[in-house]
């Protein structure tokens, strides 16, 4: 069998939006990419839909589950920033496919290459020219004051217990492993992933974990209590929020922003790890902390650096 021969067999799923007009046209460039390397280029029904709105010539790219099974996607080619790169993850969920980030947003930190670099990008996904990283993802419950499962779903950032109402505290017990660790009032409760950690959990005070730590965060949002710092657990550990009887409002569980559900007062939200990583395609092995001050512009001025490195004496 041939190179060609086996790129043919490829079907690469391109998930973008078309809300902005450099999205719509990198999403044009990488289809045309992808058909003339060999490989089958695949939308999302609804991305079709608003992309041929606008470039009618994307409204013949086979459609996901209609035409392309999801067990037949090799990668997911994302163009858009953390936010579209959530929602691939949430379309190969039930396959095998690894998701490629390329920013067409501000810090897209969970991007993998800048838009400058798309077609080296495409080229190398085409040629299978990239390592694949497994990020560690949640799996959540919520349960009824009977104990019984009444929605179940999962995260790759982060699921979060927030009030439903601004007016109103949720009343809320932190839980590990079975056992109770505190009561207070709050806003709400981030609990996050690695990959989440740079998120709202950092937004929310909560610490910056590296991808490599197998860890889940436990983030208060603006608790009244002496006792509700920030927790690190490891992965092995079941985390529950559970909203009181008591409580004057309901709360609403949040999943990346993307999957909601109500909490009415007895209802308990179990974390733990999904048996499931996401699978992260990666072009480059950069250090994470390049990736933070690159992103986060963070000032490094004045560093001399380790000998190994930069050949200076130590």
């Amino acid at each position: 069998m041939t190179d060609t021969d086996a790129r043919a067999e490829r079907s690469i799923l391109v998930v973008a939006h078309a809300h902005r007009e450099d999205t719509v046209f990198a999403a044009e460039r990488v289809v045309a990419a992808l058909r003339a390397g060999g490989a089958q280029p695949v939308l999302a029904p609804d991305d079709r839909v608003e992309l041929a709105a606008v470039r009618p010539s994307l409204g013949n790219v086979p459609a996901l589950g209609e035409d392309v099974p999801l067990k037949d996607i090799d990668l997911a080619i994302v163009l858009g920033g953390d936010g579209t790169i959530l929602r691939a993850a949430e379309l190969v969920r039930d396959g095998t496919a690894p998701v490629l980030g390329i920013n067409m947003g501000h810090v897209g930190f969970l991007a993998e290459i800048e838009r400058d670099d798309m077609d080296d990008a495409v080229r190398r996904a085409i040629e299978r020219d990239y390592d694949v990283e497994e990020r560690l993802a949640l799996s959540v419950r919520v349960k009824d004051s009977a104990d019984s499962v009444i929605f179940e779903t999962w995260a790759l950032n982060e699921a979060t217990v927030e009030k439903a109402s601004r007016e109103r505290m949720l009343e809320v017990v932190i839980e590990v492993d079975g056992r109770p660790l505190s009561t207070f009032g709050c806003d709400g409760v981030v609990v996050s992933t690695p990959t989440g950690s740079t998120a709202y959990n950092f937004s929310a005070g909560g610490p910056v974990i590296w991808p490599t730590v197998e860890a889940i965060s436990v983030v208060p949002l603006s608790a009244h209590a002496l006792f509700a710092k920030p927790l690190v657990v490891g992965p092995q550990h079941a985390v529950a929020i559970e909203v009181l009887e008591r409580t004057n409002g309901t709360g609403i569980l949040w999943c990346d922003g993307r999957r909601s559900h109500d909490l009415p007062p007895g209802a308990r939200v179990v974390v733990r790890r999904s048996d499931r990583p996401v699978r992260l395609a990666r072009l480059h092995p950069a250090a994470f902390t390049d990736r933070l001050v690159r992103k986060f512009r963070l000032p490094v001025e004045g560093w001399r650096g380790p000998a190994a490195i930069t050949g200076l004496p130590l």
